[in-house]
Formats: C-alpha cells, sequence, structure tokens
C-alpha cells in the first residue's frame, strides 16, 4: 500500500517583495529605512544637546566677567552698583543651572539669546554671516571634489609611477596648514604676481579664488587617498574584468563603473568634510579678511561675547550633523548594500 503523503502548501506570496531573491522586499526595506532615520536623528537632537551643554559650561570656566562685555570691555570704568544691575538685568546674578535651564528653553524656542557687544538677536548676527561661509565652505568642497576624483582617475589609468607620485601630492596637501597655505598663496599670487586679491572683500569672484583653494587643497588630500584606493579595488574587481571581456575601453570602465565605487567613500566624508570646512573657515577668514562666521566668532571670544560664541558653535555643530545625516543618506542611495542591510 503506497502512503499518499499530503502535498506541501505553496508558499504564501510576499506582499513586501519577492522573497525567493533573499533580498528583503520593499516593505522591509522602507521599515528598515525609516527605522534608520529616526535613529539618526535622535542621535542628531543628543549630539547638539551635548555641544550646547558642554559649551555653556565650558564658557562658564573661561576667566573673566562676562559684564565686562555688555559695559564696553575689560576697560571700562562702570561702578559696581552699574555691574550689578547689569547682572541682574541679563539674569547673570542666578545660579548656574538656572542660567543654563533658560538657555536650553530659548534653544527650543529657537531663541540663541542677545549679543552682548552689538546688542542685537544672536540669530540676526549669525544670519548676516552665515552665507558668506557656507557659500566659502560650499566651494571649497566641491573644487576639493574635482581635484581629488581628476588626481585618482589620472593616477589610476596611468601606471604605478603616477600612483606614487599621487600618493606624495595627497600626503602633501592633506598636512598643509590652511594658515601656511593662505599666507604663501597671498605672497604668491598677490603680491609677487598681483593676479589675484589678497582680501576676500574685492569685488567679483576674484577675491574668492585664493579662500576657496586654501581650504580646498587639504580637504581633496583625504578625499583622493581614499577615493584612489576604492577605484583601484574596483579596477581589479570582477565586474570591471566581465566589463573588458564584453570589449569595453578604459575608460568606459574607469567612468562608468569604477568610479561609483571610489564616489563612496567620498560622500561618507563629506560631511565630515563639511564641518571641517566650515569650522576652519574660521584661520581662513581671518587670513583674508572676509566676513563670515569665524571673524564673527573670533571677535566674539576675543571681547567675551557669550551668547554669539554658543550661537555659531551650536550652528557650526548643526550643520555637521545635518551635511553627516545627509551624507549618510546619499551612501545609502547610491550603495544597495546598505539599502538593504
Amino acid at each position: 500500500m503506497t502512503a499518499i503523503l499530503p502535498t506541501p502548501a505553496p508558499a504564501a506570496a510576499d506582499p513586501a517583495g519577492p522573497a525567493a531573491t533573499g533580498r528583503p522586499g520593499r516593505r522591509a526595506r522602507a521599515t528598515s529605512t525609516a527605522r534608520w532615520v529616526l535613529t539618526r536623528v535622535a542621535g542628531a537632537a543628543f549630539v547638539l544637546w551635548a555641544v550646547a551643554t558642554i559649551s555653556f559650561f565650558a564658557l562658564r570656566l573661561v576667566p573673566g566677567d562676562p559684564v565686562d562685555a555688555l559695559l564696553g570691555g575689560p576697560g571700562n570704568n562702570a561702578t559696581e552698583a552699574v555691574r550689578q544691575q547689569t547682572r541682574e538685568l541679563y539674569g547673570l546674578d542666578r545660579p548656574v543651572l538656572v542660567q543654563y535651564g533658560t538657555f536650553l528653553l530659548g534653544l527650543l524656542r529657537g531663541d540663541l539669546g542677545q549679543s552682548y557687544q552689538l546688542r542685537q538677536p544672536v540669530a540676526e548676527v549669525l544670519g548676516e554671516q552665515v552665507g558668506n561661509t557656507l557659500l566659502l565652505a560650499a566651494l571649497a568642497l566641491a573644487t576639493a571634489w574635482a581635484f581629488a576624483l581628476a588626481l585618482a582617475l589620472w593616477s589610476v589609468r596611468s601606471g604605478h609611477t603616477a600612483a606614487l607620485v599621487a600618493n606624495v601630492l595627497e600626503i602633501v596637501s592633506a598636512a598643509v596648514p590652511h594658515f601656511w597655505l593662505g599666507t604663501v598663496l597671498i605672497l604668491v599670487f598677490s603680491v609677487n604676481l598681483q593676479l589675484l586679491p589678497a582680501t576676500s572683500g574685492a569685488p567679483g569672484v576674484e577675491g574668492l579664488v585664493l579662500p576657496v583653494v586654501t581650504l580646498a587643497v587639504p580637504l581633496a588630500g583625504f578625499l583622493g587617498q581614499s577615493m584612489r584606493e576604492s577605484m583601484l579595488t574596483a579596477m581589479h574587481s570582477p565586474f570591471a574584468l566581465s566589463a573588458r571581456a564584453r570589449g569595453e575601453a578604459e575608460t568606459g570602465v574607469s567612468l562608468r563603473h569604477a568610479l561609483r565605487h571610489a564616489a563612496l567613500p567620498g560622500i561618507n566624508l563629506s560631511g565630515w568634510a563639511f564641518g571641517s570646512l566650515v569650522s576652519g573657515a574660521v584661520v581662513v577668514e581671518t587670513v583674508f579678511a572676509r566676513p563670515g562666521l569665524g571673524r564673527t566668532l573670533l571677535e566674539a571670544v576675543t571681547i567675551r561675547d557669550v551668547p554669539v560664541v554658543l550661537g555659531v558653535v551650536l550652528l557650526i555643530a548643526a550643520v555637521y550633523v545635518v551635511v553627516t545625516l545627509l551624507s549618510d543618506l546619499a551612501e545609502r542611495l547610491a550603495d544597495p548594500r546598505l539599502r538593504d542591510a
């Protein structure tokens, strides 16, 4: 007697996607992406709170009395009665924890306080300067990407000697300090050759060239090293060999296949890079006498204008966090393996 075995029921179709491929379906990927975004946003909020807290208490430890900034500087001749009235007016006579709570509540309302020296809201002070710094940082990032990609493509396609030259150039450029490079560029192109203005206040785009190059060169060294290594790995990968076997030229293999893999580490580094460019603008804007957040921060630190210092630090941290989040999202979209993880 032959036993009749029950016929296994067909597997239920996965409405979320093709389970047979071993890859998560669209619904699972959407859930994973939403969970990833929420986790990153919560992490970004924690980072901003930590920066605000550390900056607030660190500035309280700096020697000196902020009342001096309110009264015109350390050399003011205000009486003790006037100083006490000023403390009470700005809440500086309250316990530090009360001032910290007031500061956090103001941040939640979008209020960064009042500048001690300029007598205007910090948000307005930053709003007048942030555009100059973001423009400088964005142009420097684009220039660094162009330098790094050009050097990576040239060195990968030109052999071992070119790779050594590129490696030396990347190491040297990454190690160059901003203030030294800016000074050398001014001496060469402004003083000796008289081709470009030494200050960013000059009309036209000529005033932007030297500050942008000063910020971009060190970053291009970092980006170029990571891009070139990824491109070399990609050029010897099976998909590149397969493309060559199909008769594709080396230029096509480089631009169509290897370049995408080489760009991934650059995208990943761009968030950190943009934040470092904004903070590095403190030096460059001072060297080139350019208006922006850097000069505002330097002047605020000099006169101990605490609300402006806190505002600039928080703004730089916010830019760093947002751009890092966007670069991580761009990397996730560019690499299917990260979306399916």
